[in-house]
């Protein structure tokens, strides 16, 4: 891989970051979406900025093509500049992420969606909508239309400004994702889910997943609101925290999902990814029940090996190929 365009981008988006940072006394996070709508724009949009910032930042600016970058640089030199910004602001559900996860999600969606070539997209928790960035640029032959929701506004006008430099044609939705969503149902729902207790216990009252006693589990919540806003016989693409199924609520969960979903299959993440075993992740892999489409005869339940064994992980990938050859 030649990172030198990647090296440069990132000097630019973190050059520029920083000076609108201090001229305009914002977090770099802020900063980095306000440059952002710049580069997009070829021009500095904010008008309250000192005339010696505005020509420094024009010179960079002018400097700027986007087609002169592939979207897969521009998409990783954006999220190394956003990488140093949460360094500086650690909040943690502010995680992105990982580029493996993300392309990986990007290999099951063309296994699972091989036969489409049109497909609408939902992803509840876009984030900076670096997990969503990367599955566009890695099926560019499909054609997708995607929604992004996020309740934080930082958030937001990240990937607001990471989608138009990238040119993806992405409707972003600054809300809560778990109040009424005036999208129609879609053809997949992906999302790494936010893990933790919802706090509003009169909207969680309207699902079924809603706890018995005190604050429900908001990534159960997720779970249902992307089950209700998927087509039947759509596909939910769920990075989820390995202890999903054990918690005091797992019961009723996996009720919930025999009712409403096949279970396709489980991936099981490299632990060698995560700091410690309780951080652990998988890919949970469920499809919208429909008449006329049965159960997988078996799901599929596979380990990823580390990502850096070439030959163990091309044994799973083979793996997985015959599976959706002969079970799905």
């Amino acid at each position: 891989m030649n990172f030198a365009p990647i090296e440069e981008l990132f000097h630019k988006f973190d050059e520029t970051a920083q000076i609108l940072q201090e001229d305009l006394s914002c977090t770099y996070l802020d900063a980095l979406g306000e440059t952002g709508e710049n580069f997009f724009h070829g021009s500095v949009v904010q008008e309250e900025i000192s005339e010696l910032a505005k020509k420094r930042l024009t010179k960079i600016y002018a400097s700027f093509r986007t087609d002169t970058f592939s979207k897969e640089d521009i998409r990783k030199a954006y999220q190394l500049a956003i990488l140093k910004g949460m360094k500086e602001n650690v909040q943690p559900n502010h995680q992105m992420t990982p580029d493996a996860v993300g392309m990986f999600v990007s290999y099951l969606i063309n296994k699972f969606t091989a036969e489409k070539k049109e497909m609408t997209l939902l992803e509840p928790a876009v984030g900076t909508g670096n997990l969503l960035f990367t599955i566009l640029n890695q099926l560019p032959e499909k054609e997708i239309s995607s929604f992004g929701i996020d309740v934080d506004e930082t958030l937001i006008k990240l990937a607001y400004a990471g989608a138009n430099l990238q040119e993806h044609p992405i409707q972003l939705y600054n809300q809560d994702s778990l109040e009424p969503l005036f999208i129609d149902p879609v053809d997949l729902v992906v999302s790494d889910l936010p893990v933790g207790y919802y706090p509003n216990d009169v909207r969680a009252a309207d699902y079924e997943l809603k706890a018995d006693q005190g604050h429900s589990y908001s990534h159960h919540l997720f779970i249902e609101q992307g089950i209700n806003h998927l087509k039947e016989g759509g596909y939910l693409f769920l990075i989820i925290p390995n202890e999903l199924f054990v918690s005091t609520e797992a019961p009723k969960l996996n009720k919930y999902l025999t009712s409403q979903t096949h279970i396709q299959g489980m991936v099981q993440l490299p632990l060698s990814m995560f700091k410690n075993e309780s951080a652990a992740k998988s890919i949970l892999i469920l499809q919208k029940k429909k008449e006329g489409i049965n159960p997988p005869k078996k799901a599929l339940l596979v380990t990823l090996p580390k990502l850096s064994d070439a030959a163990a992980t091309q044994a799973i990938l083979n793996k997985i190929d015959e599976w959706v050859k002969v079970d799905k």
